[in-house]
């Protein structure tokens, strides 16, 4: 028995899907006819019920993938590809609580709120009053409204919450921000931000390099579906391309120990090959012992005189001979 406020999923046999919230008493409205929402509350997830024209659908439970697919939007929103990989890296889950700016549709607003549970808190930010609408009706829809805040206001006179666990932006100048992270976050929180081209990425890297933080990561996440089909399995024919870069960087404002010293390595490193980066002689290894030192630099000479003796054999093996007296050479 379901109860009315539920979301349900409605699936007919040709795959085609119908994502609502049960009333008491309505009905849903399909290709294949009406149903009454009263009989899908009887039945249950996982049952069958039929249309006043007999056709047959399935009640399933959605995932939050259907959810934020589900969401009615007036914007783009995040693909669940990004969403996946930023909610680990921002440590989202129960009893946590995240900063977001830039709510548009809501789509990883639902994410956001799904995960962080009814002990965690969203505090989401957006500036457009339609869009901060939106928003509200999206998160009363899916169920998740009483874990999200939403302010509508910009941001550049800071966020509207202290002391949270992570933060994420997506917005166009997020450098112009960075100033305001610190106060919103505990310190060594972890931060993302969301850019559609790569002079933006490479501003924010610019920025990001001149203020507190530090473990710098950008990413581009490509998804590539396959037919599931046994005999001939193979691609899809399409697939959804460049949808956006994903950065990420910890906010070290207040820490005791500011972990600089990497990020300041890799930015001494640029340009050089390889080999320059990660060479180190031998008599720089403090550790190793002296024995084992000089066993290894004989090694090395030993090797170096058998390369010297083998090269001048092949060279000597490769040169004309010189012809005979009385003999012509053909």
């Amino acid at each position: 028995m379901l109860n009315a406020g539920q979301v349900i999923l409605l699936v007919n046999p040709q795959g085609k899907r119908y994502l609502r919230v049960l009333k008491e008493g309505d009905e849903i409205h399909t290709h294949d006819g009406k149903i009454l929402m009263d009989d899908i509350a009887a039945a249950g997830y996982g049952k069958i019920v039929e249309t006043h024209m007999g056709r047959k659908y399935q009640i399933l439970k959605p995932t939050v993938h259907d959810l934020i697919k589900g969401v009615k939007r007036q914007t783009q929103i995040m693909y669940p590809k990004e969403i996946g990989y930023l909610l680990l890296k921002l440590g989202i889950g129960p009893g946590v609580r995240v900063v977001e700016s830039g709510s548009g549709s809501g789509g990883l607003t639902t994410a956001l709120a799904y995960y962080v549970g009814d002990t965690g808190k969203v505090y989401t930010h957006e500036k457009r009053p339609e869009f901060y609408k939106l928003v509200k009706r999206n998160m009363e829809w899916a169920g998740l409204d009483h874990r999200v805040e939403q302010f509508n206001l910009d941001i550049e006179d800071g966020f509207q919450a202290t002391d949270c666990d992570a933060l994420f932006l997506d917005v166009p100048n997020p450098w112009e921000f960075l100033h305001h992270i610190p106060k919103a976050v505990i310190p060594g929180a972890m931060c993302g931000f969301l850019l559609p081209t790569t002079n933006q990425v490479s501003e924010l890297l610019a920025a990001l390099e001149k203020a507190s933080f530090s473990d710098l990561e950008v990413v581009e996440i490509m998804l590539r579906r396959y037919k599931p089909i046994a005999e001939r399995l193979r691609p899809e024919d399409r697939m959804v391309g460049h949808t956006g870069f994903l950065i990420f960087a910890r906010s070290t404002e207040g820490c005791d120990m500011m972990p600089e010293l990497a990020s300041r390595k890799k930015r001494d490193n640029r340009g050089k090959p390889p080999a320059d980066k990660y060479k180190v002689k031998k008599e720089d290894m403090i550790d190793t012992p002296a024995e084992a030192l000089k066993a290894a630099q004989e090694a090395e000479a030993k090797a170096k005189a058998e390369t010297t003796v083998e090269t001048a054999v092949e060279n000597s093996a490769e040169e004309p001979k010189e012809p005979k007296e009385g003999t012509s050479a053909e």
